[in-house]
């Protein structure tokens, strides 16, 4: 009876150690508008950068700090240097992008456990009981995380430009009136953090798939070294949708061509 017990004990105990390895991509909580959630973060430390209307009745706060600056100025990994959070007016809601989980995804092998734990604090500390989203994946998953086979890594960038860094910037900072330019982070002198805006019809899938993950908006180009890159967006779309099954993919099947194509644009004169 003892052995049996100590068996089931030991099974409990894999099960939960299991369990505790998936993470969420998102950090949930009760509603804030706006304005609060502002001051919130700047009491935490953290500078706004933008705030965009990403779905009908939902805001998504850009912001960063230092820290986050600091790493994404690591090659490749400028997309790192913000963190979000949706404002669902709807539903009543907040949600932010978890620091551990799109940091591992982001940085990849430059990924400092104490940088992303310590952001994850300070959220929790300025809007304390936010719980863990239903969209996870397995720890070991995240870094290497691609859809499916043949579907594209983190690595996979699309390459929309080359030419001086500043002359890049300028030319997403002029296209069409600046009407689709929302923000640009310097990370270094040879590294630059842009976001934009995509066009109506291609940025309704976040409707299509799911408005609660609607941090995935807006969108961002890095512009490093002399190249112009956004994220792959089957790659981008699906590690923002952990939960998005193949069926669900292929009902948003042109779109990561059709955001490839937006943020193209401004750099084609």
């Amino acid at each position: 009876m003892r052995k049996f017990l100590v068996t089931i004990v030991s099974f409990l105990a894999i099960a939960q150690s299991a369990l505790a390895d998936d993470i969420s991509a998102y950090l949930q909580g009760k509603y804030v508008d706006v304005n609060s959630a502002k001051t919130k973060l700047a009491s935490a430390g953290f500078e706004v950068v933008t705030e965009y209307p990403s779905v009908k009745d939902g805001v998504t706060i850009v912001f960063t700090n230092d820290a986050l600056k600091k790493e994404a100025a690591k090659p490749t990994r400028a997309h790192m240097a913000v963190l979000r959070l949706f404002v669902d007016n709807q539903e009543k809601t907040i949600s932010f992008t978890n620091p551990v989980y799109f940091g591992k995804a982001f940085m990849q092998d430059d990924y400092d456990a104490k940088v992303f734990e310590a952001q994850l604090a300070s959220i929790n500390k300025a809007f304390p009981g936010l719980t863990g989203s239903v969209d996870k994946l397995d720890e070991d998953d995240i870094s290497g995380y691609h859809f499916m086979m043949g579907m594209p890594y983190y690595e996979d960038a699309d390459e929309l430009a080359e030419g001086k860094c500043t002359e890049l910037l300028a030319k997403a900072k002029a296209y069409k009136d600046g009407k689709f330019f929302l923000f640009s982070i310097k990370l270094s002198d040879t590294s630059y953090l842009v976001g934009y805006d995509l066009s109506k019809r291609t940025k309704k899938f976040v409707e299509k798939i799911g408005r609660a993950n609607a941090t995935v908006l807006p969108y961002t180009i890095s512009i490093e070294k002399g190249k112009a890159t956004s994220m792959e967006a089957k790659y981008y779309l699906a590690v923002s949708y952990p939960l998005l099954s193949m069926g669900e993919f292929t009902t948003i099947a042109t779109v990561p061509g059709a955001i490839k194509k937006d943020l193209s644009k401004p750099f084609k004169k």
